[in-house]
This record gives structure tokens, sequence and C-alpha cells, in this order.
């Protein structure tokens, strides 16, 4: 069984570059890949929330953000705050 993943738009002599090169990463190089791609994800929905909620305060967006990382359940339990309808 092979657990490769396939990548639709790359080769597979390129894939197999891309996954010799992981495995030579070390622990910290990953995590800082991770730490990296984890805060242009925040960055994007940031980007995102201020777009739908112009006139929301830092507060808010940083609750924007929580509730979708955590879901609007969990978010409420550990913030108390809950988004609107039109969130």
């Amino acid at each position: 069984m092979n657990h490769r993943p396939v990548l639709s738009d790359t080769t597979p002599a390129a894939q197999r570059i891309l996954l010799e090169r992981y495995r030579r990463m070390t622990f910290a190089e990953k995590a800082r890949i991770v730490r990296d791609l984890t805060r242009t994800a925040d960055t994007l929905a940031l980007a995102g929330a201020k777009h739908r909620h112009p006139n929301a305060s830092e507060q808010e967006l940083l609750l924007q953000l929580a509730a979708v990382r955590l879901g609007p359940d969990l978010t409420f339990r550990a913030y108390g705050w809950r988004a609107s309808d039109d969130a």
C-alpha cells in the first residue's frame, strides 16, 4: 500500500524531491513552516472578517477568528461571545 500523497499539480519527479526535502528537515524547520502557515491563515481570516465587518473593533475581529478556529459553541464557552447571525 502506497501512503505517499499524490499531488495532482506536481510531477512525480518534483513530488519525490519535495518529499525528500521534508524528510531532511529538522523539527525546528518543520515547526517554523507550520507557524508561518498558521500566521498566514490567521492574517487571511482576519482580512476576511474585516471585509465582512468593516466597523468591528479589533477585539470583535479576534473573536470572529476564534469562532472560525474553535467553532461557535467553544468560543462562547471560552469567551462568553457569540457571533451574530449575519457573521
